[in-house]
């Protein structure tokens, strides 16, 4: 696997033959599967419609979401929360840790360098144009993991590692539990990895991983998009004071006190992290570089002079007002990232009406007539530009509990309240997300009327299948819009890890990715056919023949 991407069309990625047997599961290698051909969603506009013939690219984009690059030596993770997988108290936190997470910022690498060779869109043939990104760039909303991930999409040295020049975090051999995979094995007895699921030993990786690194750098303009593991601690905890205080300090907890309220558990993570530091703790080194992340100096980190486009579609104005959505124009489309992230905790999504306003005002300019809340057509002399929407959380996950009001007094908007607003707005044609790491493609129809439009969910790098999504809108030129959605996986070996470079080490973070019990090779993340590789077919809003290409 090397030279030019192949695309899943032509191969694509499953599990092979067992290499260890565990208690419950074997240990499998990454194989070659059959490859899968582009399904025809063409509900809208019937068969007849449907034929063969390239047509006119209009965009050509990848979809990168949900990377989750990881400072696995942080003080405020609370991995030993894992040990409640299965009770569904903990069913919003969890997972906490994963085994293949100290090998992330590698897949992350080898993905950017895959999307710098693609040789153009699959349907298409035209080449990249942009690439869009869909929040959890990083894990715990810390500047030294913001810092590793501007690096690696900007080029530059990586570092991931933390605290002292020794690791002293959950995968150490003398860590006091034996729920994480130890790759260089534990002292006492191995770990359940090993003895359940046939997990191997590789000694020195832990060193390998976190060893400084020179990235590449993304050659193509990319926007951003804030999600909740940017802004919150494991993307679901706020932060307190106490908690900003324990990330920038020395000791990390390792387990709960023995009477702990198991059914508060959510609360406390959210509103009372320094309860989970009562019991066992362990001294670590300190970094000032852990600190927490604002969205306003999240936003701000993205201006630097290499950027392209500036500020990676942040705006000044989000400088000035703290907010982390905006609109980016293309010669073709116009992309509207909005902010979903609600800063109370939680890890599910909120919009308020605030930013539901602007998000009507913004559409309302990219066409020529849309719909009033009162039903009534409107022209307004502007030129129809498609509209592609883009957030980290979709429409099912905008379910945020804690998100009672809005900054303007007013509660925030669901998800039936969103879909109405687009509705009216029929050059919507795509809604791209992440946040669940599971491929997903959802048909929306507008009630009203005839139009409709496209949510499509892509996958997370950070665990199995560790993919990105080629996204193509192509003009067939005969009064519909084809959105053409492929499968990418990054160009690696399908072993690897002994020889310790960047294009071994994501190889075995795949094959690891794709061994975890609840989230690898035979969990729903790839999703079916019909949510990976897809021609979505849809009328034309408007005479296509009116966009440059």
């Amino acid at each position: 696997m090397s030279g030019a991407p192949r695309f899943t069309t032509d191969r694509r990625l499953g599990p092979g033959e067992a290499l260890r047997a565990g208690a419950d599961s074997d240990y499998r290698a990454v194989a070659l599967v059959p490859g899968e051909a582009h399904l025809v969603r063409d509900e809208l506009v019937g068969p007849d419609v449907t034929g063969s013939g390239a047509g006119r690219a209009l965009a050509v984009l990848a979809h990168v979401t949900d990377l989750q690059l990881a400072d696995v030596q942080s003080p405020t993770r609370f991995e030993f929360l894992n040990r409640g997988f299965g009770d569904p108290r903990y069913r919003k936190i969890i997972p906490v840790q994963r085994p293949q997470e100290a090998l992330t910022a590698h897949a992350v690498e080898a993905t950017l360098r895959t999307l710098n060779r693609l040789p153009g869109g699959p349907i298409s043939g035209a080449p990249l144009q942009l690439v869009v990104t869909t929040g959890d760039a990083i894990d715990n909303g810390q500047w030294n993991e913001l810092q590793a991930f501007l690096a690696l999409f900007h080029g530059g040295q990586v570092r991931l590692d933390s605290g002292g020049p020794a690791y002293e975090g959950v995968q150490s051999p003398s860590w006091p539990d034996d729920i994480f995979w130890v790759p260089d094995g534990r002292r006492d007895a191995p770990d359940r990895f090993v003895t359940q699921h046939g997990f191997p030993v590789h000694p020195g990786l832990l060193e390998q991983a976190l060893r400084e690194f020179s990235a590449e750098g993304l050659r193509v303009p990319w926007l951003a998009c804030f999600g909740n593991h940017e802004g919150l601690n494991q993307g679901v905890g706020a932060i307190t004071p106490a908690l900003a205080a324990a990330l920038t300090g020395d000791r990390k907890p390792v387990r709960l006190v023995d009477d702990f309220d198991h059914d508060r558990v959510y609360d406390v993570f959210i509103d009372h992290p320094e309860e989970l530091f009562r019991a066992e703790v362990r001294q670590v080194t300190a970094d000032p570089a852990r600190r927490p992340v604002s969205r306003r100096e999240f936003v701000e980190a993205h201006f630097r002079p290499e950027a392209r486009p500036v500020g990676h579609g942040f705006t000044e104005h989000n400088l000035r007002a703290g907010t982390a959505y905006y609109a980016y124009d293309t010669s073709a489309a116009r992309l509207v990232a909005l902010d979903t992230t609600c800063l109370d905790g939680g890890a599910d999504g909120c919009l308020d009406h605030a930013q539901a306003r602007w998000l009507e005002e913004r559409l309302v300019e990219a066409h020529s007539h849309y719909r009033t809340r009162s039903g009534d057509t409107v022209a307004t002399g502007n030129d129809d530009r498609l509209v592609v929407l883009f957030s980290h959380h979709g429409l099912d996950n905008l379910t945020n509990e804690r998100a009672h009001v809005g900054p303007d007094g007013e509660p925030a908007l669901g998800a039936a309240e969103l879909l109405a607003v687009v509705h009216r707005f029929p050059n919507v044609v795509l809604w791209l997300n992440g946040h669940t790491h599971t491929n997903g493609v959802r048909l929306h129809r507008d009630p009203q009327g005839p139009g409709a439009f496209w949510e499509v969910t892509t996958c997370a790098v950070v665990d199995w299948p560790c993919q990105t999504r080629v996204v193509e809108l192509v003009d067939r030129g005969d009064g519909t819009l084809a959105i053409g959605c492929t499968m990418l996986d990054h160009d690696s070996p399908l072993a690897g890890g002994a020889g310790g470079t960047v294009t071994d080490l994501a190889a075995l973070h795949r094959e690891l990715a794709g061994n975890v019990p609840w989230s690898g090779f035979d969990s729903p993340m790839s999703g079916t056919a019909a949510d990976r590789n897809v021609d979505l077919r849809l009328p034309a809003p408007f005479p296509l023949d009116r966009l440059p290409a």
